[in-house]
Order: C-alpha cells, then sequence, then structure tokens
C-alpha cells in the first residue's frame, strides 16, 4: 500500500539553508575579494547542515529518518551516477598518461577550422549524447577534451566547458533511449515517436542559436601549437564515438574505452604495466570523491524533503492555483503550470528523470484538463526538467563537468547557453501553439 504524504512546506527549508550556505559563502568571499572564492567551503560541508535540519523534523523519529535518507542514497539513478563518475575519472586518468587526450586534440585542431572549435564541441557533444541517451557519459567522456582544447588554443575553459554540458543536456532532452524520455512517455502515455519530432521543433531553434553564439565566441589563439600525432593513441576516444553512436550502454562505452586505454599503454607507452594502470585507475577514483559523495547526500536529502512533504506541498499550491485562480485552463497556461511544476521539481531533486516520476502523475492530470495531447505534456516536461538540470549549480551534470574542469559550479552555469535557450524556444512554442479551445474545468484535488 502506498503511504499518503502530507505535505508541509517546512520540508523545503533545508534546501533552503543547502544553497544559502552553498552560495552565500561563494558571494560572501568574492566580496573579499579572496581567490576561489566558491571553493572556500565545500558543497559537501554545506549540505550537512541542511541534513541535520532535516533529521529534527519531529513528524518521524530518528531512525526513522535514517531509514528514508539511505533510501535515496541508494536510490537506482543515484548509484547510476556514481558509477559513471569512477569509470569517468579512471578514463580521463588514463587516457592523459598515455597521451590519447594529447593527440586526440591535436587531430582536432588540424582537422577543424578555428573557428568552428566550440560549434565542433557542441555538436559532437550533442550527437554522442542522443546516440548513448546519458548526459552523464557524455559530459565524462569530452570534457577532459574540452579541457584540453581550452588549454592549446586558449579558448576560454568555461565556455569549452559550457558547450559539452549545453550539447549534452541537447541529447538527454531528445534521444528516444534517454531516462527522461522514457520516463515522460511512460508517465503521460505518449508515443515517443511523435512526442521526438515534437521536441525537436523546439530543440533544433535553440540549438542554431547556441551554435551562432559559439562561432561568435570562438577566437583562439592564432599561434597554435601541435605535435606530432601517435595515431594509435587515437583508438580510446574512436571507440567511444563509436560505440556511443550504435548506441551502447554507457557502462559498456566507458568500460570499453578503459580497456582500450590500458592495452594501449602496455603496448606504446614506456614503462606503463598493470600496477601503473591500477594506479591511474585509483587516482581517477580518487579524483571523484567529492562530487560522489556530495551526489550521495544529495540523494538522501531529496527524498528526505519528498517524504515530509515538500514537493506535494508544492503540488497541493499549483492544484488550488489551478482550481481557485482561473475559471477554465487553456492550453497554453496548462503548458506554463506544467513548467513551474516540473521545474520545481527538479530544483527540490536536482534528477530531471526522479522530477519527471514526481510531477507525472499532476501532469497527466493536467494534460487531461486542458485538453493537451500527451505528446505535448511529454515534451514540455521533459524540456523543462533539462532546462532546470542544466543551469542548477548543484545537479549531476554540472557538478561532474566543473569537477573535471576545476571550476565553480556557479562559474560553469553562465556559459551554458544552450539550456536557457531551450526553455526560452519552449515558452515562444507554447505561447504560439493554438490556444483556442478552453475547457472550461477544475483540477480534482
Amino acid at each position: 500500500m502506498r503511504d499518503i504524504i502530507q505535505p508541509r512546506g517546512q520540508a523545503l527549508i533545508p534546501l533552503l539553508l543547502f544553497l544559502i550556505i552553498f552560495i552565500g559563502s561563494g558571494v560572501y568571499y568574492s566580496i573579499q575579494d579572496h581567490p576561489f572564492a566558491f571553493y572556500q567551503i565545500s558543497p559537501v560541508m554545506a549540505i550537512i547542515p541542511a541534513i541535520l535540519w532535516a533529521f529534527m523534523n519531529r513528524a518521524q523519529t530518528f531512525t526513522g529518518h535514517m531509514t528514508d535518507f539511505l533510501k535515496g542514497v541508494r536510490d537506482e539513478n543515484i548509484i547510476v551516477m556514481c558509477l559513471i563518475y569512477l569509470l569517468a575519472g579512471s578514463f580521463a586518468t588514463l587516457t592523459q598518461h598515455i597521451g590519447s587526450i594529447e593527440a586526440t586534440v591535436n587531430l582536432g585542431l588540424q582537422l577543424i577550422p578555428p573557428a568552428l572549435l566550440l560549434p565542433g564541441l557542441f555538436t559532437i557533444a550533442s550527437f554522442i549524447a542522443t546516440a548513448m541517451g546519458t548526459s552523464m557519459g557524455t559530459i565524462a567522456t569530452m570534457a577532459p577534451l574540452a579541457l584540453s582544447f581550452s588549454t592549446q588554443t586558449g579558448l576560454s575553459c568555461p565556455l569549452c566547458i559550457g558547450a559539452v554540458v549545453g550539447g549534452a543536456m541537447f541529447g538527454d532532452n531528445v534521444s528516444l533511449v534517454s531516462d527522461t524520455t522514457i520516463a515522460s512517455v511512460s508517465t503521460q502515455g505518449a508515443n515517443a515517436k511523435q512526442k521526438f519530432l515534437l521536441n525537436l521543433k523546439i530543440a533544433l531553434p535553440a540549438m542554431v542559436v547556441t551554435i551562432i553564439i559559439y562561432l561568435v565566441h570562438t577566437t583562439p589563439n592564432e599561434a597554435l601549437i601541435t605535435t606530432p600525432i601517435n595515431y594509435i593513441l587515437i583508438l580510446p576516444y574512436l571507440i567511444i564515438l563509436v560505440l556511443s553512436l550504435i548506441g551502447f550502454n554507457v557502462f559498456a562505452v566507458l568500460l570499453w574505452g578503459i580497456a582500450s586505454a590500458i592495452i594501449l599503454g602496455l603496448m606504446y607507452i614506456p614503462d606503463f604495466t598493470m600496477a601503473t594502470a591500477s594506479q591511474d585507475i585509483l587516482k581517477g577514483c580518487g579524483s571523484m570523491q567529492e562530487i560522489l559523495v556530495l551526489s550521495l547526500l544529495i540523494g538522501g536529502l531529496s527524498f528526505l524533503m519528498h517524504k515530509q512533504g515538500g514537493l506535494e506541498w508544492i503540488m497541493v499550491r499549483l492544484q488550488a492555483y489551478g482550481q481557485n485562480r482561473v475559471q477554465g485552463i487553456t492550453k497554453r497556461g496548462g503548458q506554463l503550470i506544467l513548467c513551474i511544476l516540473i521545474s520545481i521539481a527538479d530544483f527540490c531533486t536536482a534528477n530531471n528523470t526522479v522530477a519527471i516520476i514526481l510531477a507525472g502523475p499532476l501532469a497527466k492530470r493536467l494534460q487531461q484538463q486542458a485538453g493537451l495531447t500527451p505528446e505535448r505534456t511529454a515534451c514540455v516536461i521533459d524540456i523543462f526538467s533539462c532546462v532546470f538540470q542544466g543551469l542548477l549549480p548543484y545537479s549531476a551534470q554540472v557538478l561532474l563537468a566543473s569537477s573535471i574542469a576545476g571550476l565553480s559550479p556557479l562559474t560553469l552555469i553562465q556559459y551554458i547557453y544552450y539550456c536557457p535557450l531551450l526553455g526560452l524556444a519552449t515558452l515562444c512554442a507554447i505561447y504560439f501553439y493554438n490556444d483556442k479551445q478552453v475547457i472550461i474545468s477544475k483540477l480534482e484535488a
């Protein structure tokens, strides 16, 4: 039997406390002109007071809170993210050691005109994410390359990493095999291919504008320094690209990439042994320690807030708005409420797939009340979950990319141009949507 969750607004206080500490400390140290202002207070330390606050909720015993917290920590989506972190760190460290990153970047500098470097990073990331169906896997493989491109060309590092994250979110949104597509289609009873075609009509204009912006920003150092290329060392990234486009699972893609890097190291790199490979893998896993722990803690806190009624409280307020503030729900109005609903859900969970699943039942009800097609509803909630996922400084995608690049998440989100443009394109599509039909009906409680 499903547990009945009582709506409680105070359940959202822990998230607000985390953001105040995390963002507020960075702003404070920035005002003090402190170098690396946003690194002074680790996000892992910032979230601990928020978790303690959530545990102080008297609606349940400490043991009950701990049980719910651990359920969130071991959520399948959280564990998948953590495994990707470990594989990504191992792959990046190995390919850096054997020279694969340097060889791949030098090949790219020879093949891609300087004016197309940023658009190229964004487009390649988009194709890989669309084929593989995961933004996390795309960022894991592309971010080290983007970082090296930035170093060798003089391009802004946040711009290069932001291009990769934006491309990854494009693929996560439109891919037929992504978790968000599957969740949105399943919860709304939509046809996946029709949703995909509708999605493209909104995503492609945002993609084109993003590419134009990157064309304007691409002003690399004219004196590009390249070294002779050992083409065999490009093989790990070639394997990653081919397997991604074929549609292999992200874990299989990363494992094959790691295996190929180890084999090449043993064959072509002096003094590279299995002991060296194991040390590189351990070093790579260690580099992901902070983001892995933070993701586990965010997963636990999100589930705690859900069980304590935070998200339910938001949904009740939206239902009340639909009942009391409007006489009827237009198609346009219904879609705008969907945008607000899924954005708040993602803000609270920092996981677009989980946000869609949690908000799915109310979205389905809005779909029926506003006379929207299932495909339209699935498209809107999928898009806006990805929009906010690329803009939250504590989302898994932003944390992974900022960890690889050594950037503050708050710095990075300023350069992820695609996500706000996608949101703007969606709002334009909603505005120009055929809104003549009005359903004079109210949301059922």
